[in-house]
């Protein structure tokens, strides 16, 4: 009889519940990944090590030759004075329509980025979350979003459960 060790099984499981959606979310349906290309701002977001004091922050979204996304998120760190800058390769989870796709930044680990909502008619504003409620952001296609906007993007994250009030804002101007 033939034991299989259960770790390497159980890595696999766990690596791809990160890339998976919070209980009671669902991406957007219907999503146009051409549409979805190019630069995008980051309005706000629930801070990480990974960006933690990045101001100015923006990502930028091309297709691959492997039809795949690639991603290039690009932040200034004002105290080191500097601009930071990751590449990544992001790929659908389930059908190319669905708002639901998996992001790497490093080597063989995938992240969840789950489109759950979206301007679709003009694509000039998302709400993107993790594949749990510690990963959220507000995007857009501009440095700055209508008051009233960003109220109803706070009001649909919060409906969703996400703590918009640990959300920081980022900002695009640079210091006078």
């Amino acid at each position: 009889m033939v034991r299989r060790n259960p770790i390497p099984l159980f890595l696999i499981f766990l690596l791809s519940a990160c890339t998976g959606t919070p209980e009671g979310v669902e991406p957007v349906r219907n999503f146009e990944a051409d549409r979805y290309l190019g630069k995008w701002y980051e309005i706000a977001r629930l801070d990480h090590s990974f960006e933690a004091g990045l101001s100015r922050v923006t990502a930028r979204y091309s297709r691959r030759a492997d039809w795949g996304i690639r991603v290039i998120n690009r932040g200034y760190d004002a105290e080191a004075g500097e601009w930071r800058e990751a590449e990544g390769r992001a790929y659908f989870t389930r059908s190319p329509d669905i708002g639901a796709l998996k992001v790497s930044f490093f080597g063989p680990f995938y992240a969840g980025y789950n489109v759950i909502a979206l301007d679709k008619d003009n694509y000039q504003w998302a709400i993107v979350c993790g594949y749990n409620r510690e990963y959220l952001w507000i995007l857009s296609r501009t440095p700055t979003l209508a008051p009233a906007r960003l109220d109803a993007l706070l009001e649909r994250a919060r409906e969703l459960d996400f703590p918009v009030d640990q959300l920081i804002f980022v900002e695009h101007q640079p210091p006078a």
